[in-house]
């Protein structure tokens, strides 16, 4: 079961959405330097259909995309959530994931997604602003993942 400790609306992981991010814990990618070490453990709230319904309902149509902020001990569970966004009736947003591994896992499907990040953390590489980043942010359209990394830089 995925567990979130928290979130917030954040206007800079996703380009032109006001998004919705979640972090998610118990990482398993345990990157030098990471942003949140406190996500290593399998600490917080269950997050469930229920539990984003009712994040979802918090802000109203004021999310245009919910971002998924890990998840990779359970990308499959990743999934059924983004499928569950993908197929409410409810006021419609888009859906990203942040993933740290360097490839999606086989079997993986991208049709529920509009946006995913890939890519560990490498501390001198820096993240999707640096020019030397490893990491990669794709718009997934038409079942093809499109790189748009170049929008976090100026």
């Amino acid at each position: 079961m995925l567990r979130y400790t928290d979130y917030d609306i954040v206007f800079q992981e996703i380009p032109d959405e006001v998004t919705l991010a979640i972090n998610i814990s118990n990482c398993p990618n345990r990157c030098k330097g990471c942003h949140s070490p406190y996500l290593l453990e399998d600490v917080g709230d269950a997050l469930t259909e229920e539990s984003l319904a009712a994040l979802l309902h918090k802000y109203g149509s004021a999310a245009t995309c919910v971002c998924f902020m890990g998840g990779d001990a359970e990308p499959f569970e990743v999934e059924r959530l983004a499928k569950y966004l993908c197929n409410r009736s409810a006021v419609p947003v888009k859906v990203g994931w942040y993933s740290g591994k360097k490839e999606l896992p086989a079997g993986l499907d991208t049709q529920y997604f509009h946006y995913i990040k890939l890519g560990p953390y490498i501390e001198n590489l820096g993240g999707l602003k640096s020019e030397h980043t490893n990491q990669r942010l794709y718009r997934i359209e038409q079942g093809r993942m499109n790189d748009i990394t170049y929008r976090f830089r100026r």
